[in-house]
């Protein structure tokens, strides 16, 4: 489309960079919320992990991956066409509704980008970074990208012949991420020491540094899916809030009965859970409806990230318990919450439209799930067989911000450029001197 087909509207334009912005700022936000939590030895690497994302997702988003997501539907509303590829035939005039049709795709490049970084946090403190760095672009093609053309692109079959809804992102972001995660943890096996040494988070203001960028940025992520400057972008934009806010609470409430006291950690896992589960339904539920949705998602949230070690998974970051359970909680109460005023027609059980919309839900959730397990479970095990996902054992133990980035976080003067490694030496005075709060 371009200029002379459709008029770009100034003041959507302005929002949806800055919600570009914010939404690209969620990264490092992560990537500090993550480092915080890992333990002293492994901050680097979780750091990098993040990081790296941005790149390696970027590159293949331009040259294939929004063709594929966006483009127009080639094979029954599983995949989008090559036609854009490399950005092909997208230039400044054109358009996607009222804002830049480059813009439009750098919007969507971003929420790419952390989905690829969320599944990290499963498998921080042993995963071989060559590995990480081939598994997150082929990732974003086979799993993310599929995805996204399902819920999100012309002709996909999830919102055109389902018609389940979903938002922001509650399916295409944090259901991948979280059963991406989870087939990692299976591929890569638990870290030494699980269900034995405590491994803490080293670094809880860190941790909640990264929580308040996440939240800071949620709002772009939320609020610019509305891609204009408009009412519904206002709606969603209150119901992040709301729900980040129920979603803290719920959590503190469960730690205060459950442990006899609320901690930081508690706190910040909380907002992430609520914020989670209104992904979804920020753009579908009145604000009643968000604050049960952030509740709910704090509550069973709080209890899901210790599921780990009853079923013997090391989910290391609990991006299971939170993105996948918080995702799927989001997404299935939208069957339940979703009200005409902000979906402009559908409606969930609980304000006249049945149990068809619960149903909907609950099929979408499902696909998305198994198809995001299955490829990525596949995909792991290739790499594991073709690199190695696994860090090795030695580097695992000393850590794999000196083994892997020949560099550690709090000490730069034992590592000189070119200088000769001591790896028991650096353990030694890695070792932790202090106990944390934590989350399990």
């Amino acid at each position: 489309m371009t200029l002379a087909a459709a008029h770009v509207d100034t003041g959507d334009t302005a929002w949806l960079l800055a919600a570009t912005a914010l939404v690209l700022l969620m990264t490092p936000g992560l990537a500090l919320f993550y480092g915080g939590m890992v333990r002293t030895k492994s901050v680097l690497n979780m750091l990098m992990m993040s990081f790296v994302s941005i790149a390696l997702v970027t590159v293949v988003w331009l040259a294939a991956g929004y063709s594929l997501a966006f483009g127009d539907d080639v094979f029954g509303g599983l995949i989008g066409g090559l036609g854009h590829s490399g950005m092909s035939g997208i230039g400044p005039g054109s358009v996607h509704g009222t804002v830049p049709t480059l813009l439009f795709a750098t919007f969507q490049l971003t929420f790419a980008i952390i989905t690829a970084a969320l599944v990290s946090g499963a498998v921080a403190d042993r995963t071989n970074f060559s590995a990480w760095l081939v598994f997150v672009p082929v990732w974003a093609l086979v799993v993310y990208v599929p995805v996204t053309h399902w819920v999100w692109g012309p002709g996909g079959w999830i919102v055109d012949r389902l018609g389940a809804l979903d938002f922001a992102g509650g399916m295409p972001v944090e259901i991948t991420s979280g059963a991406s995660g989870l087939a990692l943890c299976l591929v890569l096996g638990p870290r030494l020491g699980f269900r034995k040494d405590a491994m803490r988070p080293h670094n809880l203001p860190m941790v909640i540094l990264g929580a308040g960028l996440l939240w800071f940025g949620w709002f772009g992520f939320n609020a610019g899916s509305a891609l204009g400057a408009n009412g519904l972008a206002a709606a969603a934009f209150l119901n992040t809030l709301a729900a980040g806010c129920t979603g803290l609470l719920g959590w503190l409430f469960v730690e205060q009965r459950r442990d006899g006291h609320p901690t930081t950690l508690g706190a910040a896992s909380g907002a992430v859970a609520g914020l989670v589960a209104i992904t979804p339904s920020c753009g579908t539920v009145s604000l009643l409806g968000a604050l049960v949705v952030g509740l709910a998602a704090g509550v069973v949230c709080s209890y899901a990230v210790s599921w780990k070690f009853r079923l013997n998974y090391d989910d290391s970051l609990d991006v299971v318990g939170v993105h996948l359970v918080g995702g799927i909680i989001g997404t299935l109460l939208i069957g339940l919450f979703a009200e005409k005023a902000m979906t402009g027609g559908a409606e969930g059980l609980f304000y006249g439209g049945g149990l068809v919309p619960l149903g909907r839900q609950l099929l979408a959730v499902a696909a998305v799930g198994a198809y995001a397990f299955g490829v990525t479970y596949g995909l792991g095990k290739l790499i594991d067989r073709a690199l190695g996902f696994r860090a090795s054992e030695e580097q695992e133990h000393t850590g794999l911000d000196l083994t892997v980035h020949a560099e550690t976080a709090y000490d730069h003067g034992v590592l000189g450029h070119g200088a000769p490694v001591n790896h028991s030496l650096v353990a030694a005075q890695q070792a932790p001197t202090r106990k944390v709060e934590s989350q399990a």
